[in-house]
């Protein structure tokens, strides 16, 4: 369950959107003052937070100045109509997203699960890229990053690079669920939206061609309503 910090002295919107966020599964901090936030982040930092930036005591500017000092937590700012330039400042200190207000409580709700999505995608990519000039073992099958070959059982398999990218995101952990939004991010980073069923597409593609190596090939499992994970054979 990620954790979400909202800042705002506005009590009915922490409270509406608190409720929002509870519902759709998220553990929910409040503050209404920037140096309280503070405070509390000193004691156990959130996994994402979003910020006011008029506020009483210390405003989101500053709030986000003193974060950046110690933590990248991704943070969202609420900004109102016409703050074009504190948008643009904030993003410059580090702000990962902004919502003008009023805002839509659905797409903060995305927008939040997007930049979560992202920080996992990333802690994933600084993993993998420990080992990216190394060859990946996973039983029968071998991966060479550097020249992009696949082996599977002996034999090799021709990969287009988002098939390779797939394979390489389930083939690291072997074991761990990746959810269609997971590979989303490792295959089309650049890319606002993606169909989840593009990833359907391309895991099929990606099986047919090592069932055509090993007919009785079955390291990717399916996991309905979830997403895919390597066993190792």
């Amino acid at each position: 369950m990620s954790r979400v910090a909202l800042v705002d002295d506005d009590r009915n919107i922490l409270m509406s959107v608190s409720i929002t966020l509870e519902a759709e599964g998220f553990e929910v901090e409040t503050y209404t003052d920037g140096q309280s936030a503070l405070d509390a982040f000193a004691r156990k930092m959130p996994d994402i937070a979003v910020f006011d930036i008029k506020m009483p005591r210390m405003d989101g500017m500053d709030l986000l100045q003193r974060v950046r000092q110690k933590s990248t937590m991704p943070v969202i700012f609420l900004t109102s109509k016409d703050d074009e330039i504190d948008e643009v400042l904030g993003l410059r200190m580090g702000a990962n997203d902004y919502i003008k207000k009023p805002f839509s409580q659905r797409i903060l709700v995305e927008r939040i699960r997007a930049l979560l999505r992202r920080k996992e995608a990333e802690g994933d990519a600084d993993f993998e890229r420990g080992e990216d000039t190394k060859i990946i073992e996973r039983g029968n099958l071998t991966m060479d990053p550097l020249r992009h070959a696949v082996i599977w059982k002996g034999q090799e398999v021709s990969l287009t690079v988002t098939e390779f990218l797939l394979l390489q995101a389930l083939a690291s952990r072997p074991g761990f669920v990746k959810s269609r939004d997971q590979l989303m991010d490792v295959a089309y980073f650049d890319q606002v939206y993606v169909d989840d069923r593009t990833i359907d597409s391309h895991i099929k593609r990606l099986r047919k061609k090592l069932r055509a190596a090993d007919d009785s090939f079955s390291a990717i499992e399916t996991l309905y309503g979830i997403g895919y994970r390597y066993n190792e054979e």
